[in-house]
């Protein structure tokens, strides 16, 4: 029996690969589109009802000058202002680990869910660093569902309120994707 010579397999599915990924794409039937979103992010930590929560911590996090191993879980509102109360247009749910043991920088795992508008029921993923020092921070968007699938771009944040006492803050997002 005749054997298949490897460097002719590992060919084969390289291109089978390569067709695939551009066959998915073009199925879609639509351009890229490339849209900029702006919204606030509020996290509550001093309510009855907090929208960020302390779910883990290391033995020495409390004495960590940077919280090194803390791990929370979000559940923020997205609104179109910085106004608490104006519109909701979204929650951005997920995680985030204080992962530094040199400066406040979070590792950042979160789902940007939209509930209202053109994009309802659609949603980014974003996955990236935050370094807390830095007065803008970028993150990728590593992907999406509905009117985001085949996501790409990057967000932009920066504080725009934050509170010394509580811990609550109001973050400014400039999100920009490229999608179908």
């Amino acid at each position: 029996m005749a054997t298949f010579p490897l460097s002719l397999s590992f060919i084969s599915i390289l291109l089978i690969i390569t067709f695939s990924t551009n066959a998915t794409a073009s199925k879609l039937g639509k351009e890229e589109t490339e849209t900029h979103l702006h919204f606030y992010l509020h996290e509550i930590f001093n309510d009855t009802e907090p929208s960020a929560v302390l779910v883990a911590q290391g033995p020495n996090t409390s004495n960590h000058s940077t919280a090194f191993g803390a791990v929370l879980v979000i559940d923020d509102m997205l609104t179109k202002t910085p106004n608490r109360n104006s519109k909701l247009i979204g929650k951005a749910q997920g995680m985030y680990a204080l992962s530094s043991q040199e400066d406040r920088s979070l590792l950042f795992v979160v789902n940007l869910v939209f509930l209202q508008g053109e994009f309802n029921g659609s949603s980014l993923a974003v996955l990236g660093m935050i370094p807390l020092s830095s007065p803008v921070r970028e993150m990728p968007v590593i992907g999406g569902t509905g009117r985001f699938r085949f996501a790409r771009g990057y967000v932009l944040t920066q504080a725009y309120e934050f509170d010394v006492a509580t811990g609550d803050s109001i973050i400014e997002y400039d999100v920009h994707v490229l999608h179908y």
